[in-house]
């Protein structure tokens, strides 16, 4: 409980305890709620919990005195309705905080992320990244810690995101392809020793940077109210994907569902780190479309902002066009596939594959229906993500999936 001494008359708190304890199995359930913007007010949060009103106000009480949400008694009624509005829920802004972490083949960045998904406080990006894998989330846990001391919040654990796939239940990263590193690097592990050097309470987690912005952008982003969630997108190198079924992330028996960026989509094109040939990972990332525009890749900037700025800014240059034009008729075809094998009711794109979805959205949406079988009977919604750094977010959702789960026994 939150230890507050109970200022109300013996018997009316008596009663609200026990209301409390009646619901205390729903606190979790109705952070999550508020945590994913479902139950704006308490009368929603009745009906989605199926408790009495009565109920759902002990509940909402008592995460607010555990500092993460805030009930407003008094909220303004909307224009031209009738009663008393019902009390409006929100996250607190002032509330705890999870260190996020992320490692990409350009650089490593630290945030501060609250509930509902806030970004509360990031890091300028390092554009430096070690072969040792130690170094570098050293690096990152200890500017995560200085903005910890900045802000003064409390922390409630670490997530960190990476381009590789990561094996379960061992944490370890198998394919780290542009980081350096060694295959099979025991991230998880060298991160939380990291996290817990630093002095920084909660766990540790560790996840692919794909599957964590397609959590991030169910939660809180292009892909909330979406049952079976398709996300493909690309790093600074290569392409990811993730699957969220039935609400839920899908990562297989060991963590290593959805390697879409071994996709064959060219079969005379490019080597893949695989071993095989025209793999999106070769063929739809920010490298491919440079050299296929017949850009060489600068030094000044990540390749994925190259790529990006080069879309965005000389798209009317008819060797741009035709690259992005390739590009998306490759990324197209794959998606086709997966459709036909994964059957999603919302496909979203991040990083350059939002960008090409964004330079021509008629012709992406028209190849995946062409080349799906069930593309031609009714479509499937192709949304750009809408979150920034959204790995980020899904990294520090990691940290909040034990607080979610039980708010009392996690902040205790």
């Amino acid at each position: 409980m939150s230890g507050k001494a109970d200022p109300r008359p013996a018997g009316e708190g008596t009663t609200s305890r026990t209301r409390l304890d009646r619901g205390r199995g729903a606190l979790g359930p109705a952070l999550e709620l508020v945590h994913t913007g479902r139950a704006p007010t308490r009368a929603v949060l009745t009906a989605e919990l199926g408790v009495t009103r009565a109920t759902a106000g002990a509940v909402a009480a008592e995460l607010e005195a555990l500092g993460l949400i805030r009930v407003d008694a008094r909220p303004g009624a909307a224009a031209g309705s009738q009663g008393r509005p019902s009390h409006r829920l929100s996250v607190a802004e002032d509330g705890p905080v999870a260190l996020a972490a992320q490692v990409h083949a350009d650089g490593f960045r630290a945030a501060l992320v609250g509930l509902g998904g806030r970004t509360v406080a990031t890091t300028p990006g390092c554009e430096a990244v070690d072969a040792d894998p130690a170094k570098v989330l050293g690096s990152v846990v200890a500017a995560g810690a200085e903005l910890l001391r900045e802000t003064g919040r409390r922390c409630v654990g670490a997530g960190l995101a990476v381009p590789s796939a990561v094996a379960e239940p061992e944490g370890l990263a198998l394919n780290p392809l542009h980081l350096a590193w060694p295959a099979g690097a025991p991230v998880r592990e060298i991160f939380a020793e990291q996290v817990r050097a630093a002095g920084l309470p909660g766990p540790a987690f560790a996840a692919n940077d794909v599957n964590l912005a397609a959590l991030a952008e169910h939660r809180h982003g292009a892909g909330r109210g979406s049952r079976d969630l398709l996300c493909v997108a690309t790093g600074h190198r290569g392409v990811g994907g993730a699957l969220v079924l039935d609400g839920r992330l899908h990562s297989g028996s060991s963590g290593l569902a959805l390697e879409v960026g071994h996709l064959a989509v060219n079969p005379e094109g490019r080597p893949c780190h695989c071993g095989s040939r025209g793999c999106l990972d070769v063929e739809a990332d920010p490298l491919a479309l440079l050299t296929a525009a017949g850009r060489a890749p600068g030094p000044e900037m990540s390749l994925l902002k190259q790529a990006d700025d080069l879309i965005r800014g000389q798209y009317d240059d008819p060797a741009v066009r035709t690259a992005t034009e390739t590009l998306i008729d490759r990324l197209g075809l794959g998606l086709a596939g997966l459709v036909n094998i994964l059957n999603p009711d919302r496909i979203i794109l991040g990083g350059l594959h939002r960008t090409l979805l964004e330079a021509d959205p008629d012709r992406l949406r028209a190849v995946v229906a062409d080349r799906s079988l069930w593309g031609r009977s009714g479509g499937v919604p192709i949304l750009a993500c809408t979150l920034e750094h959204n790995s980020l977010v899904g990294a520090a959702e990691l940290a909040w999936q034990p607080v979610l789960d039980d708010p009392l026994a996690a902040l205790a």
